[in-house]
């Protein structure tokens, strides 16, 4: 099955009413440069529960790119597993958290590193590195260039709004 597919199939089990199948929505707010934008908790998690749906079906993680601005965009994230490392070389992340629990994992020495773009680089572990628990409501900032990872309890999820933030041209 494709991803169009089983996309449409989520979005009708979430909301059986929905007339027909329907493709998922890429930019929650198409508003004309210079307007508000405004995601209400309750909109973030109605959005979570279709990205629950699509984790399940894949490899236990799935996000959406909500809005894109000039140097900075928000997504939402849902995950029940853990993430791989991640360094921005360019960009902070600012989670905020909607629901669940997860530990962030930040600096020390990644492991097993692989690039796969201009100044984003992944990784299999973090040797060392400082562990901060977050939950529902916790907010934490992840400068350009300090290498980080999300660790899920195998029985928890953990669903947060992020923005990527260019701190570096």
């Amino acid at each position: 099955m494709d991803s169009d597919t089983l996309s449409k199939r989520i979005l009708k089990e979430i909301n059986p009413e929905l007339p027909g199948p329907q493709a998922p929505r890429r930019d929650v707010h198409k508003d004309a440069p210079g307007q508000l934008d405004h995601w209400s908790p309750a909109i973030l998690l109605e959005r979570a529960a279709y990205l629950r749906k699509l984790a399940k079906h894949s490899d236990g993680s799935a996000s959406e790119t909500l809005k894109e601005y000039p140097r900075h965009l928000t997504m939402l994230s849902f995950r029940s597993r853990d993430g791989v490392v991640e360094l921005h070389e360019n960009f902070a992340d600012l989670f905020y958290v909607l629901d669940g629990r997860a530990t962030l994992l930040t600096g020390g020495t990644i492991e097993g590193t692989e690039t796969i773009g201009p100044g984003e680089i992944r990784g299999v572990s973090i040797k060392g590195g400082t562990r901060q628990e977050l939950r529902a409501g916790d907010v934490a900032h992840v400068p350009a260039g300090l290498p980080h990872q999300m660790l899920v309890p195998s029985d928890k999820t953990f669903t947060s709004f992020l923005m990527k933030i260019q701190e570096k041209p």
